[in-house]
């Protein structure tokens, strides 16, 4: 893909990120077909399917809970990779070769999905997210990952 095509993307995973209702965080997730340069499906993070209610109704539940960035991923929203992957799934769309463009890094559960739904290049907003990760794992697996400019993460310049 160019990088103008790239660029245009990236515009469209952020704008779709502003569709979550997590109060804590907003990802979005774009899954790509390079070849063509198409989105082939679209996700973000948040409450259940169907509109029922967030893990912690009008707060965030792992604020509420204080649980550190990056651990307890069974506690929260639904990630914004497991929902395009899901999305995919429930239609039909086949992952295998596809590019995913995320609004910051994934968790390790995350990373084991676009792994294993057989997503060959992940480009990541870098400074989305600050915590622990699913890059390492990526990588190890052979997945690319290529980091693109975007927003930070406020809590990484905090302090």
């Amino acid at each position: 893909m160019k990088d103008k095509h790239i660029a245009i993307r990236i515009e469209q995973c952020l704008a779709l990120a502003k569709a979550s209702n997590c109060p804590r965080r907003k990802f979005g997730a774009l899954l790509l077909d390079p070849t063509r340069n198409v989105v082939l499906m679209d996700g973000y993070n948040g409450g259940p399917r169907g509109g029922g209610e967030l893990c912690g109704g009008n707060v965030c539940l792992r604020d509420l809970l204080q649980v550190q960035s990056g651990t307890r991923m069974e506690i929260g929203c639904h990630h914004a990779e497991m929902n395009v992957i899901c999305n995919a799934a429930a239609t039909g769309v086949a992952c295998a070769g596809a590019w995913l463009i995320i609004t910051g890094e994934p968790c390790i559960l995350c990373a084991k999905l676009i792994h294993h739904a057989g997503i060959t290049r992940v480009l990541i907003v870098e400074g989305g997210y600050v915590g622990e990760n699913g890059v390492e794992y990526l990588e190890a697996h052979g997945v690319g990952v290529q980091w693109v400019d975007g927003p930070r993460d406020p809590r990484a310049t905090a302090g």
